[in-house]
């Protein structure tokens, strides 16, 4: 019977964890899409700035004030030898994230950035020469095949938004390779992953995002109408992009890697389902099957590969990383493990 309670309490928890992560990761990608659609505050820079922030004192906050996480001890010799490169291409994931968000609707977006699997992979090949099961390859079609008929067919393609998107996508694979070594020997969760990267983001970002969005942002400020309330929907949304860390360490601990993986694309629907009742973004149907393709095609590779990464070690061989180290590693905000926005 205790048994049985647990078990129930288990799925009943591991329910709650998927429902408040979608709730967060969804109300940031919509929160700022309508900073730039509604609010015609067409700054990223300046919002990946708030975003990165808000990070910096809400880590700052939950390890030193409140001490709701430990903090885990960085060298600081470490932290510009290894912690800074990762800032780096961190800060661009983020930036190319609320630049394409900018120009494209979030359904194509979302839909885009489903292709880090196969950027992921494609660049651990051509670089670093590893092999790779031929069905982690076969894996990769129906991905490549369904975000192509999706562009293809997308109503509101823009080059520049699409041309960003993907290089976020190429950006979020390679700050996952590169935490594989310059991260070795640390175990970051979510939270002090925000704590070191945060603030050298905001350090890197804060320059360009002055000299290139400062004169437009203080003409927004003087002309729009209700500048006010929208400068606190705007550092609302970097309030939730924190959030968001915390629903990710949450979820991770209390689903199984399958489970999180199915969840992650799943996410994406509801992502495109709720932007399109709120925005009313044009959706051809080819656009919707080449969507739906690729979530599809998503789930599969996660399956494959962790079907591969079950194995005993004598099993001939696609690379596997430590699972503590793929399910710890994760960025700011958005997509299934790297959900950036």
């Amino acid at each position: 019977m205790e048994e049985g309670r647990f078990c129930q309490w288990g799925s009943f928890r591991s329910l709650l964890a998927i429902l408040q992560w979608w709730a967060f990761n969804v109300t940031v990608i919509i929160v700022n899409k309508w900073i730039f659609q509604k609010l015609d505050f067409k700054f990223p820079l300046t919002v990946s700035c708030v975003h990165f922030i808000c990070s910096s004192v809400g880590a700052y906050l939950v390890i030193k004030v409140l001490k709701l996480k430990p903090l885990i001890q960085v060298d600081p010799e470490d932290r510009w030898r290894r912690i800074f490169p990762m800032s780096f291409v961190f800060c661009i994931n983020i930036v190319l994230g609320n630049v394409s968000l900018r120009y494209i609707p979030v359904s194509f977006m979302q839909t885009i950035k489903s292709f880090t699997p196969a950027t992921t992979v494609i660049l651990q090949w051509l670089v670093w020469r590893k092999y790779f099961d031929w069905r982690i390859w076969a894996s990769l079609v129906p991905i490549v095949g369904g975000i192509f008929l999706t562009s293809v067919t997308e109503l509101s393609f823009n080059t520049f938004g699409f041309c960003a998107a993907l290089l976020g996508c190429l950006a979020t694979s390679t700050k996952t390779i590169l935490a594989e070594s310059l991260l070795h020997g640390y175990k970051f969760d979510s939270i002090n992953t925000v704590y070191y990267m945060a603030p050298f983001a905001t350090m890197i970002l804060a320059v360009p995002a002055l000299l290139l969005e400062g004169s437009g942002v203080t003409a927004w400020l003087q002309t729009h109408p209700s500048a006010f309330s929208s400068l606190f929907i705007i550092l609302m949304s970097g309030l939730l992009a924190f959030c968001l860390n915390f629903s990710i360490f949450y979820v991770i601990h209390s689903t199984t890697a399958v489970t999180f993986n199915v969840a992650g694309n799943l996410k994406v629907a509801v992502a495109v389902l709720v932007s399109w009742i709120i925005f009313r973004n044009p959706i051809s149907p080819l656009n919707a099957v080449g969507c739906a393709i690729t979530v599809v095609g998503c789930t599969f590779y996660g399956y494959v590969k962790h079907k591969l990464s079950q194995q005993p070690p004598g099993t001939p061989r696609t690379p596997r990383t430590p699972r503590n180290r793929t399910t710890e590693m994760l960025p700011l905000v958005n997509d299934k493990l790297d959900d950036k926005v």
